[in-house]
Parts: C-alpha cells; structure tokens; sequence
C-alpha cells in the first residue's frame, strides 16, 4: 500500500453488511483509528468527514483513512 510505505497505517473497518448511515460511518472509522492508536488522525477525520459536501465525499475519505471490509 502507498500510504503503509509512506508510515501511515490503514486498520481496517467492517462497512459492508453494517449501518450505512453516514454518522455511523464517521464513528466506525473514528473508533478505528483511536484503538489503533491514531487520535490526531481521528480527529482529523471527523473534521474532514462532517465538513464533506455530501455522502460519497464522505465514503471517498475512507479510503484515506481505513481498509474498508
């Protein structure tokens, strides 16, 4: 993965088969990145998340941030 060379690890996030309301969404991906030890980076998700314009902007973030299932 570029981003794994480039030092930043992507955990991985269930999404299929889930709630796929985007606040649900905003809070795996948080939850994720916080257990994986990434704080800063979860708070920049959330930040880059509910500022998005719209739904897919938001689910073209988590692919930045998580490996999605």
């Amino acid at each position: 993965m570029d981003d794994e060379i480039k030092g930043v690890r992507k955990p991985s996030v269930k999404l299929v088969g889930e709630d796929g309301n985007v606040f649900a969404i905003i809070g795996r991906v948080r939850k994720a990145l916080v257990y994986d030890g990434q704080r800063e980076r979860a708070a920049e998700w959330v930040r880059r998340a509910t500022s998005a314009g719209s739904y897919d902007e938001v689910l073209q973030l988590v692919f930045e941030y998580v490996e999605p299932e």
